[in-house]
């Protein structure tokens, strides 16, 4: 990967899968909360298969874009924005009705102080998306992190155990789902919730938080011991996917790489790539946040980019310090503060 503009366009691409989808789907789009890590590439990608599936759809982008360029980059791309607060009940009112929604809004990082703020974004805000896509199908965005943590040796969380969360960021995400589910069932609304775990683009992500403590010779916490990956694009185009499976009450779909993947041993991948000697602190707990994506990647295919090739990827674009965003995942965080 040369640069961003090759970086976007990778995570962009459409997927035969998704085109299909895209073909099938009555209707415009609308992503709620586009302005994050993945609406973008996601809302690009949808528009373009749109138009290769041949199908005339507005695909549109709502956030409050903080930063003008990423709207001005979306509108170069065919993509329609619109400003808005999501928790602004009366803006959300004014929202066109489209029948087909992407919720992608909620709130992580900084979650630890402004737990209120929070509970608003996770918890409260589906009842508003509720109310005003009552005629819609909608899929949105949840964590993995409801789950809790798993045993290793389980191979991951799978769509049928029962959410334990830990710690408030996470509760409020199973808060958010069962907003959503209860809108679903007494609405007949279809909806899928999609809990991701551990999607990497190349400008953030686990490989990118352990290729920079490599680089830097910082040392790494072994006590979230092993992760999923899984490359972003590929994330984008399982979940618009997921209008396939849409139902009521709401399709639970896991979504992460298919494979669990020791953080030492990544750590060493990256120091071989990169020229380093990692250094470790801790050891591995028999516990992780793990999901088992088999069901979702058997229904709608393996991963185009595998994780050797993803590592590979990672290491080259942290050493030549091409442009991160600054987020790191947290990802060592077993006591779920975020």
């Amino acid at each position: 990967m040369r640069d961003v503009d090759e970086l976007e366009l990778s995570l962009s691409e459409p997927t035969p899968g998704v085109i299909d989808t895209m073909r099938r789907l009555d209707g415009d789009l609308i992503l709620l909360g586009v302005g994050g890590k993945m609406g973008p590439t996601m809302a690009r990608m949808a528009k373009h298969a749109s138009d290769l599936a041949g199908v005339p759809r507005r695909v549109i982008g709502v956030s409050r874009f903080t930063s003008r360029d990423e709207e001005t980059k979306l509108q170069a791309h065919g993509i329609e924005t619109i400003r808005c607060d999501l928790l602004d009940e009366d803006a959300v009112a004014r929202l066109p009705d489209v029948p087909n929604v992407v919720f992608m809004t909620g709130m992580k990082f900084g979650s630890t102080g402004q737990e209120s703020l929070t509970w608003a974004m996770n918890a409260y805000l589906p009842s508003i998306i509720g109310k005003k896509y009552r005629r819609s199908r909608i899929v949105a965005f949840s964590t993995g992190n409801v789950y809790g943590l798993v045993p290793v040796a389980s191979g991951g969380a799978r769509e049928s155990d029962l959410a334990n969360p830990v710690g408030e960021y996470a509760m409020s995400c199973l808060g958010r789902e069962r907003m959503f589910e209860h809108f679903s069932r007494t609405l007949q609304i279809p909806m899928a919730l999609i809990r991701l775990n551990y999607a990497c683009d190349l400008r953030y992500g686990v490989l990118v938080d352990l290729a920079q403590r490599v680089l830097r010779e910082e040392p790494i916490d072994l006590s979230m011991g092993h992760v999923n990956i899984l490359w972003q694009g590929d994330a984008n185009a399982i979940s618009l996917r997921a209008f396939d499976v849409v139902a009521t009450p709401p399709a639970i779909v896991n979504l992460t790489g298919p494979e669990v993947l020791s953080v030492r041993e990544l750590a060493r991948q990256l120091g071989e790539l990169m020229g380093k000697s990692p250094k470790f602190v801790g050891r591995e707990s028999e516990t992780a946040l793990l999901s088992n994506a088999r069901p979702a990647l058997e229904r709608f295919g393996p991963p185009r980019i595998s994780a050797d090739q993803l590592l590979r990827w990672v290491a080259d674009w942290v050493m030549r310090n091409a442009p991160t965003l600054g987020k790191p995942t947290h990802f060592e965080s077993r006591e779920g503060k975020f």
